[in-house]
């Protein structure tokens, strides 16, 4: 049998062909097709035997339209939306929804608002809130090559959140290190004051222990053999995630192996179901191999064709310690040697000792004057000096304050300004007796703000992925010498999921390489649309 990475590369003549015509009809920007069902009905019983759910089973339930789990989740997903970002595409969010509802409705929990969303985030990785809201990363998206291999994704999230997993760490838990760079009891100290560690992104770092990840595989398993899901496909994901991503780290999100722990020992458990698997046969006389199960792989690269790889540099890259963004036509220099980190909503920079943070932001209280009343306004809050800086020649509003919570107090800093019609602010916080030695270092980097105005920097484009036909045998070395890609090789063969460059490649194939950005969607949103979103 083949190894399931070959099983999920391999097209076959007549889905290439089809794809390929697809491929080649959009032009760049890219313009998909209409969607179209991917899944046949399934013809054969529910998971057939127990052995086959190594778990013990989840009772069926009668979820009530509204209930507090639904409501966290609903909560917590706007948050995520709001502070990583969806990504703009939305022939592909419905793709991804179609497949997720099809796979939840085969759950022990059909009834719940089941939501399934594409973040903009270069990190692979994939997550579920309470009440059946899951997320997965652009970049997982990316890295991924068949339907079969994103039910395998979708699966497992569906089964923590129909094993109830969630709703036990939505009161606490283990956490895996936050991608900022900020230490745990300092983020939650904060958080009320640098919307940083909501309820939202608290639940994305929750780490599962070994029997909720081993249910959750075996749940999800289930699922995909319902629905006809090439299940030996499931094997090559968690190679594949197991292995990392260069784009691990590019973002606040953690790595999928941090928050999906025992890999190795997943992948074991994984093979050696697969290796005794088959299914009941129609007329019930014993079982069969398992036969014409779906990968839908050409379906699935039509609607990866086009997606932005790696960092989105249209809302915003680093330079050293300069901030640019494009889109919003700004440069800031963030401290230098500090953790640095670009969210949807805010940029963000953590010290050395991880004991200050400082962020800059669209603000949503209108001008300056109204902004910085409303945050020092706030309970809990005790205006102290006013500030006395300027922005690009424009005098800021705010001032020092401190501030109380829960683990003690903090003190900070607070700017706001006007630029290009929209207002910014500049807030740095530190627990209290601790800013005082970067208070000049903060201010540099207020004043520091600026236009932009390298054309260069202004018009920068994200790389993209394409798919291309191979029509010939050759390996990914000689693919990359005639279709060159802007990413080093290592990362192109990762993308494939290929052991090597130097591996081989049959006719037929549908290959990822990864291009030279080129101009903005054709009807794209607004700057405020697309990230950086005011915070309400």
């Amino acid at each position: 049998m083949p190894t399931p990475s070959a099983r999920t590369r391999r097209a076959r003549a007549t889905l290439a062909a089809a794809a390929l015509a697809a491929v080649a009809a959009c032009a760049r920007p890219p313009v998909h097709p209409a969607l179209h069902p991917s899944v046949p009905p399934s013809v054969h019983p529910p998971f057939p035997t127990a052995a086959h759910r190594e778990s013990a089973p989840v009772p069926r339930l009668t979820e009530p339209e509204t209930s507090p789990e639904t409501e966290l989740g609903r909560r917590s997903a706007e948050e995520v939306a709001q502070t990583v970002g969806l990504v703009d595409d939305d022939t592909l969010q419905q793709y991804v929804q179609a497949v997720g509802a099809k796979l939840a409705a085969e759950s022990d929990r059909p009834g719940l608002p089941w939501t399934f969303r594409v973040v903009d985030d270069p990190t692979p990785n994939a997550f579920a809130l309470p009440g059946g809201y899951i997320f997965v990363t652009r970049g997982l998206v990316d890295l991924l090559n068949s339907e079969a291999e994103l039910a395998t994704v979708l699966g497992h999230e569906i089964g923590h959140v129909a094993a109830g997993h969630l709703a036990r760490h939505a009161g606490g838990g283990p956490l895996a290190p936050l991608g900022l760079g900020l230490g745990v009891a300092l983020a939650s100290r904060l958080a009320r004051y640098g919307d940083l560690a909501s309820t939202g992104l608290r639940l994305v770092f929750q780490k599962y222990d070994r029997e909720e990840e081993h249910q959750a595989d075996d749940l999800g398993f289930g699922y995909m053999l319902r629905l006809d899901y090439d299940v030996r496909e499931m094997a090559g994901v968690l190679v594949t995630l197991r292995q990392g991503s260069r784009a691990a780290g590019q973002s606040a999100l953690p790595g999928w192996r941090v928050t999906h722990p025992y890999v190795s020992e997943r992948l074991e458990r994984t093979r050696a179901r697969l290796a005794s698997l088959t299914r009941p046969r129609a007329d019930t006389t014993g079982t069969a191999p398992l036969t014409n199960l779906v990968s839908n792989s050409a379906e699935y690269l039509r609607h990866v064709q086009g997606q932005v790889y790696g960092v989105n540099a249209r809302r915003g890259f680093f330079q050293g310690s300069a901030f640019i963004h494009p889109d919003l036509r700004f440069r800031v220099d963030m401290p230098r040697g500090w953790q640095k980190r670009n969210l949807t909503a805010a940029v963000v920079a953590v010290s050395p000792r991880q004991d200050a943070i400082v962020q800059v932001t669209l603000a949503h209280q209108g001008d300056p004057a109204t902004a910085a009343q409303a945050f020092l306004s706030r309970p809990g809050i005790q205006a102290e000096r006013a500030l006395r800086d300027s922005v690009d020649g424009v005098p800021a509003v705010g001032g020092y304050f401190r501030a109380s919570t829960d683990q003690g107090a903090v003190e900070g800093t607070v700017a706001y300004f006007e630029y290009d019609g929209r207002t910014y602010q500049l807030l740095a916080y530190a627990p209290a007796g601790r800013l005082a030695p970067y208070d000049a270092e903060l201010r540099r980097t207020l004043v520091s703000f600026s236009p932009l105005v390298d054309p260069q920097l202004l018009n920068v484009q994200p790389h993209r992925i394409e798919v291309a036909l191979v029509d010939e045998p050759l390996s990914l070395v000689e693919f990359n010498t005639q279709n060159p890609s802007a990413s080093p090789l290592d990362d192109v063969a990762h993308l494939n999921q290929l052991p090597t460059p130097a591996a081989q490649i049959p006719a037929g194939e549908l290959v990822k390489r990864v291009m030279e950005g080129w101009g903005k969607e054709e009807g794209a949103q607004t700057p405020e649309g697309r990230g950086w979103a005011q915070i309400p």
